[in-house]
């Protein structure tokens, strides 16, 4: 499908109730496909048992006042595909990194698409449709790392202006991340 064709046939909704069915199918695919699967940009789906314990974290997210201890205040949302109202990934943007360096710019994104609905132009929407919620958020400049292994993630994020910066470690994924960057001003 080309790029033409999917713009405008997804959205960004805030997680709801309303989704809760298609939430936990969300999770339960992924979990099928690889469960040792990064979900990118999903919050704590993966360990969550309810649709309703995943909402409530994603809302509490939102602000530094509730947001869960040693995390980082985001706003998690669902992409949408207009047609049926179906899932079709999960994104995410932190509001700012506490870190010297890029607590400067703000925020970090993530994001991750729905195994069945892989190779078709979503995960470029989604993130252009984030980058257009960070800059009003505010931020000048956000980043946005991959797995130095998927290539896919790289054509997308470059798709979107992502400049690469650099590939570094990560013990938590224990993988290495390539960083990059993309200016919103």
């Amino acid at each position: 499908m080309s790029d033409e064709m999917i713009r405008g046939r997804l959205k960004l909704v805030r997680p709801s109730m309303g989704y809760a069915e298609d939430i936990m199918e969300f999770r339960r695919e992924f979990l099928l496909h690889n469960a040792s699967e990064d979900m990118g940009g999903s919050g704590n789906l993966r360990d969550c048992q309810s649709a309703r314990e995943w909402i409530q974290f994603t809302e509490d997210m939102r602000d530094i006042k509730t947001c869960p201890e040693g995390l980082v205040d985001s706003d998690i949302y669902i992409a949408v595909r207009e047609k049926d109202n179906k899932i079709v990934g999960i994104t995410e943007f932190r509001h700012h990194i506490s870190h010297p360096v890029l607590d400067l710019w703000g925020g970090h994104i993530g994001y991750c698409v729905r195994p069945c609905e892989r190779r078709k132009g979503y995960g470029k929407e989604m993130l252009r449709l984030n980058l257009i919620h960070c800059k009003e958020y505010g931020l000048d400049k956000v980043m946005i790392t991959c797995d130095e292994e998927n290539i896919a993630s790289e054509k997308t994020i470059r798709a979107n202006g992502g400049v690469y910066e650099k590939t570094v470690w990560s013990p938590e994924l224990k993988a290495y991340m390539k960083r990059f960057w993309v200016g919103l001003s």
